[in-house]
């Protein structure tokens, strides 16, 4: 895999000494020495390895006789850092996997490397950058659904093609984006229903940092509540991203009593909000806490004793232990150290260079349009999640699982769903 050096590396020491890398960003300075492979199943195509490149790009695209040029757009700085860390590796890994196996329609990928530096305005910035002024073929990329709402007039503009990792809210669907991770009905109405059925929870306070994802999937969820599980919410808040004071909280939700604390905090937020509740005395061994938005990579942060016994859920845990994944797993700390954790939208962004592949594979060209006309009913059988499909509408059908936080930094799956969920971003009664 070759990385476009005229750009910052998200490895590299910050200016400013307050700005020490963290373990997570320290995670990338890894050699990118060949990891072991692990093709995904995908369904065999017909292509000519040696195409022309005038027959495999009509449009202007990166692409040369040997090599194509995707875009990789993340927070590698800033408070979602601790997030999105994961899922620069993670697609650094699937290329330089796909790289040895002779690349896509016989060219190497290479990568431009962007920082969204968790501004949503920057992100908007480098997706225009990249789409207009180094014309890749793909990008993969944003973490928040803030990043991805600034990014997409610019891909929808451009005719761009954005492979999207992270759950979110739904409620959109794109010609020009393919979301890799769950909607709400596979992660928010499932988790509710198990909440609800399994903990007999009846009351609910719901807490998110302040920007779409949260608001809006508090939104569903509220609904869900009231109107399905015929239950209460006792409270609902929001905090500025980047938030690191929650004292005041604990106290509203000591005395709002809820069955059940619904969170959608995010990024670095998350280490803060679970250590004052360990402070404050809300325990789960008192309080039963279920988020959408920690998984192991926001555990290394937190520390695994500080959300030991609180519940994720998630379609992904590292601690799956199916031939996928231990392969999956092996690679990945092969290449980024025996210590580096893998999380849910890290495993998602991992099946986003893989599905691209197979897509131009199947249409045997770099041009977007043909790629997306590709794109439907490609199967991962081989994802380290166990299964995944490309439906009609962008998203992916996908299990569902339920995740209770080990002190070692892992999840125990105490729930899932009984198969793979068909991906509904426009819900009945949810919009």
């Amino acid at each position: 895999m070759a990385v476009d050096d005229r750009f910052e590396d998200p490895a590299a020491e910050p200016a400013a000494a307050s700005e020490a890398p963290s373990p997570l960003r320290r995670r990338l300075i890894g050699g990118l020495a060949a990891a072991p492979l692990m093709a995904l199943g995908m369904p065999r195509v017909s292509f000519a390895q040696g195409a022309p490149t005038a027959k495999v790009n009509t449009t202007g695209l990166a692409v040369t006789d040997t090599t194509v040029t995707v875009g990789q757009l993340h927070s590698a700085t800033g408070t979602m850092a601790i997030s999105e860390t994961g899922s620069i590796q993670a697609e650094r890994l699937a290329i330089e996997q796909i790289n040895a196996m002779g690349g896509v329609l016989g060219r190497k990928i290479q990568i431009i490397q962007e920082d969204g530096a968790s501004d949503w305005p920057t992100f908007a910035e480098k997706s225009k950058k990249l789409l207009e002024n180094d014309h890749v073929a793909a990008v993969f990329g944003c973490w928040t659904s803030a990043s991805r709402k600034a990014v997409l007039p610019v891909f929808e503009k451009d005719n761009g093609l954005l492979y999207y990792p992270t759950f979110y809210e739904g409620l959109e669907q794109s010609k020009n984006v393919f979301y890799t991770g769950q909607e709400a009905t596979q992660q928010i109405l499932w988790a509710l229903d198990w909440a609800s059925q399994t903990k007999k929870a009846k009351t609910f306070f719901l807490i998110g940092s302040d920007y779409i994802w949260p608001r809006t999937s508090n939104k569903i969820a509220r609904r869900h509540i009231e109107q399905h599980l015929h239950a209460k919410v006792v409270g609902e808040e929001y905090y500025p991203l980047g938030t690191t004071e929650f004292n005041s909280l604990m106290n509203k939700i000591k005395l709002a009593r809820p069955d059940c604390i619904f969170a959608t905090v995010v990024g670095g937020s998350n280490v803060a909000f679970y250590k004052q509740l360990k402070a404050a005395g809300i325990t789960p061994q008192k309080q039963f806490l279920l988020t959408l938005s920690v998984t192991e990579d926001e555990v290394l942060g937190i520390g695994g004793e500080n959300f030991a016994g609180f519940y994720s859920s998630m379609k992904y845990f590292e601690s799956l232990t199916n031939d996928n994944n231990k392969k999956f797993v092996a690679a990945f700390k092969a290449k980024y150290g025996p210590h580096a954790v893998i999380g849910d939208v890290t495993q998602a962004a991992y099946l986003g260079p893989w599905i691209w592949k197979a897509a131009c594979e199947r249409a045997g060209s770099f041009d977007v349009d043909k790629v997306v006309a590709a794109s439907p009913n490609i199967e991962l059988n081989n994802a380290p999640q166990g299964y995944a499909k490309v439906d009609a509408n962008h998203h992916l059908w996908s299990r569902s699982l339920i995740g209770e936080g080990q002190a070692d930094g892992q999840f125990k799956v105490v729930a899932q769903s009984d198969g793979p969920i068909k991906p509904d971003p426009f819900p009945k009664g949810y919009m």
